[in-house]
């Protein structure tokens, strides 16, 4: 148990700093948009809340990325792609999984959460945000694959005998 907490730990630390580089650091340097989470999470809590206290927003994104982002991964879209395509590589699940994560942060949260609007407008930022949650993804996944970490939904929903 502790090693698996360990690992999903250390799999979201590494990913988020590694959207945190991109998004913020690598995607400026090279001219493109620069990515704005915590920005992201402060309009969410002031939406649902009425209020964003500071530090809230940037703990907001931090466990988003070190632990809801990547218990969803190791959760629901490997275990679920082990049932439905079992031979697919965990790397195209990943990227896939990536996907739905901008989807959830660009449509849910940003616009129907924050009032923003859809995909940010499709603007530069929105490619950008693509690219990051895919390389989120990647590192994620690739840290718990790494490490041998499976979720089985089949041996731990199954009945248990009397």
């Amino acid at each position: 148990m502790k090693r698996t907490i360990f690992t999903l730990l250390s799999a979201g630390a590494l990913a988020t700093v590694a959207f945190d580089a991109f998004g913020q650091g690598l995607s400026p340097l090279l001219g493109y948009a620069k990515l704005a989470p915590v920005g992201l999470a402060s309009s969410t809590l002031k939406q649902v809340f009425g209020a964003s206290p500071a530090g809230a927003a940037y703990l907001l994104h931090i466990l988003t990325g070190l632990v809801f982002y990547t218990l969803g991964y190791f959760l629901i879209a490997r275990p679920v792609q082990r049932v439905v395509l079992p031979s697919l590589h965990w790397s195209l699940t990943a990227a896939a999984y990536g996907v739905a994560l901008w989807v959830f942060a660009l449509y849910f949260m940003a616009h129907l959460v924050a009032g923003m609007p859809a995909f940010l407008g499709f603007g530069g930022i929105t490619w950008v945000a693509l690219w990051g949650h895919i390389i989120f993804a990647m590192v994620a996944a690739a840290v718990i694959e790494s490490q041998g970490l499976t979720f089985d939904v089949k041996e731990r929903w199954a009945a248990k005998p009397a």
